[in-house]
C-alpha cells in the first residue's frame, strides 16, 4: 500500500508551525489542508485532551463565524495530539491563512464563559473541556508562529 503524505514528513525534525500538509484538486475545486503543529512531535508531551477538545470547539466556532467562513471545510485535532488540521477551499499557502489562524488564537485567548457546543445534546463528550490549559497551548503556539515556520523541514 502507498504511504500517505503525512507519514512521509520526518516528524523527528518537525517543529511547531503552520505548514501545508497537502493540496487536493477535483474538477475545478482545490482544497488545501494545513498542519497547525502546536508541539514538537516525539520531543514534547502530547497535548492534554480536554484542552484539545476546547481548542477544537472554540476554533471551529471562530472559523465558522469569521469573514472566511465560506472557505473553511474543516477544523479539528490530529490523532497524535500535537496539533490541528485546517482544511480550506483554494490552492493556498500559509501566508494566505496565517492572519486567520492568529485571529483564531486571539479569540481563544480572550474567550471567557461557556464553551460553545459543550452541552449533552450538542457534543458526544461535552464535559471534557479545559479552557485554561487550552489558552496555555494557544499562547505558546502564537509565540511559535512569530518564528515563521511555514515549510516542512527537508
Amino acid at each position: 500500500m502507498k504511504k500517505i503524505e503525512s507519514f512521509c514528513v520526518d516528524h523527528t525534525r518537525l517543529l511547531p508551525g503552520l505548514y501545508v500538509s497537502r493540496r487536493d484538486r477535483k474538477l475545478l475545486t482545490s482544497v488545501t489542508t494545513f498542519d497547525l503543529r502546536f508541539t514538537a512531535p516525539n520531543r514534547e508531551p502530547v497535548m492534554d485532551m480536554p484542552a484539545v477538545h476546547t481548542i477544537e470547539h472554540l476554533g471551529a466556532t471562530f472559523l465558522r463565524n469569521s469573514s472566511r467562513a465560506g472557505d473553511v471545510v474543516y477544523f479539528g485535532p490530529m490523532g497524535c495530539r500535537t496539533g490541528f488540521y485546517l482544511v480550506m477551499f483554494g490552492a493556498l499557502e500559509p501566508r494566505d491563512v496565517v492572519g486567520l489562524v492568529k485571529a483564531m488564537g486571539e479569540f481563544i485567548l480572550a474567550f471567557e464563559g461557556e464553551i460553545p457546543g459543550a452541552k449533552p445534546a450538542e457534543c458526544g463528550n461535552y464535559s471534557e473541556q479545559n479552557l485554561n490549559i487550552a489558552k496555555y497551548y494557544v499562547r505558546r503556539y502564537l509565540a511559535e508562529l512569530e518564528q515563521k515556520r511555514f515549510t516542512y523541514p527537508a
